[in-house]
């Protein structure tokens, strides 16, 4: 069996980096193939070579290839090569795993590479020149029957790294139709598992898996069997994420990871808080997770003038003051113009207003009515402000 055609096998980045590692040496592997084979566009373009990584590095460098060694204690360093990046990663086999770090050696068995990876269908290879595919596991016939199966025993696998747990499920969501038993009794078996691990792990992986395409199903399955409970235990109910991603899809709405997060978790803006902290979310990220459990009434223009069109589409999807979601113009705010104010702080003292808290209390005032009229233009929004101006004026003459 060989791989169908795709337009990365001709990059010539790739052509001159299979040159330089020398006929035999080096094969396509893990999700290049797999995408591939499903038809799907691939992103990156990792290789397994045979070559240890100081002999890769000489072997590039002689090619005037660039060489960053960005994982090189592991096997990995990166070549760029006509401004396309590759992974290239010496074959390996564990020494030592504790469930969050491998200790590898490196070896010229690829056989033994492909039993150290964590699914069937992560464990294929292809020639990069003939294509021809190599499946030591049975991993072509797990995709056509979109099954996501541990390589070996499923307890072995996740003993050797626990994030193995979420990687099942976030494949399942991806590839999957139904979970392979064994591996769904294994990960709920060994679900306590996941507190050894950093939460930034957790949150990167968790927030993969809630933009996969069967991302509601598989959540709700992890609350079934109990995958959340050890570190994520606000996470009980799936409803409101199936509900969202059923008005996203038929609004058009791209999927994003914070608002589906948002909607797992109860509307509460502590929980939000407690579980942005506990998961380090970014700055950016927290604040919007609890943005999105704070509720603001108005229409989608107001919102997304307040809050921006992620903070608007955000209320219109999660705040249950809007009761029927779907007539709340969420699959519209991407195409709303957000008007700007047209009103200024200069402009208030140039009118007789002294600088200080009664221009900003005053340009408040004149913004909410603007708002609520609707966003009107220039010339209304003016009068508006002189109206405003005329009455701090006339309290201050009176004081």
């Amino acid at each position: 069996m060989r791989l169908p055609a795709a337009a990365w096998r001709d990059h010539p980045g790739l052509n001159r980096v299979v040159d330089a590692l020398g006929p035999g040496n080096a094969r396509i592997v893990g999700g290049a193939v797999r995408d591939t084979l499903l038809g799907i566009e691939t992103a990156d373009i990792d290789l397994a070579t045979t070559h240890a990584p100081d002999r890769v590095i000489d072997l590039l460098e002689t090619a005037r290839i660039k060489v960053v060694p960005t994982g090189i204690k592991h096997g990995t360093i990166t070549a760029v090569a006509n401004d396309e990046v590759y992974e290239v990663t010496t074959l390996r086999r564990d020494l030592e795993t504790d469930g969050r770090h491998a200790t590898v050696a490196f070896t010229d068995d690829w056989g033994e590479d492909a039993a150290r990876r964590d699914f069937t269908i992560n464990a294929l290879y292809a020639d990069p020149t003939s294509g021809e595919l190599f499946d030591y596991f049975g991993g072509v016939d797990d995709l056509t029957a979109r099954r996501v199966r541990f390589i070996g025993d499923p307890l072995s696998r996740i003993a050797e790294d626990h994030l193995r747990i979420l990687r099942f499920f976030r494949f399942l969501a991806r590839f999957g139709d139904a979970p392979d038993p064994a591996g769904l009794k294994a990960c709920a078996d060994r679900a306590n598992d996941l507190m050894a691990l950093s939460r930034e792990r957790i949150a990167n992986e968790l927030l993969r898996l809630l933009v996969a395409p069967r991302a509601a199903e598989t959540a709700s399955l992890m609350i079934h069997t109990g995958i959340f409970a050890p570190v994520i235990p606000e996470i009980a109910h799936a409803g409101r994420l199936m509900a969202m991603a059923s008005i996203e899809e038929r609004s058009g709405l791209t999927p994003d990871p914070i608002r589906r997060l948002a909607a797992l978790l109860p509307y509460d803006r502590a929980i939000a808080e407690d579980v942005g902290a506990r998961l380090k979310l970014s700055n950016t990220d927290r604040r919007r997770l609890i943005q999105a459990a704070t509720p603001v009434r108005g229409s989608p223009r107001e919102l997304a003038y307040r809050l921006g069109r992620e903070g608007a589409i955000d209320q219109l999807l999660l705040n249950p003051d809007f009761d029927v979601v779907e007539e709340t113009g969420a699959g519209d705010v991407p195409l709303l113009e957000i008007p700007k104010f047209p009103i200024t702080g200069g402009q208030l003292v140039a009118k007789g207003l002294t600088a200080g808290p009664d221009v900003a209390r005053t340009l408040r005032r004149i913004e909410d009515r603007w708002i609520a009229e609707d966003f009107p233009g220039a010339v209304r929004a003016a009068a508006i402000a002189d109206e405003e101006i005329a009455q701090v004026l006339d309290v201050i003459r009176k004081s």
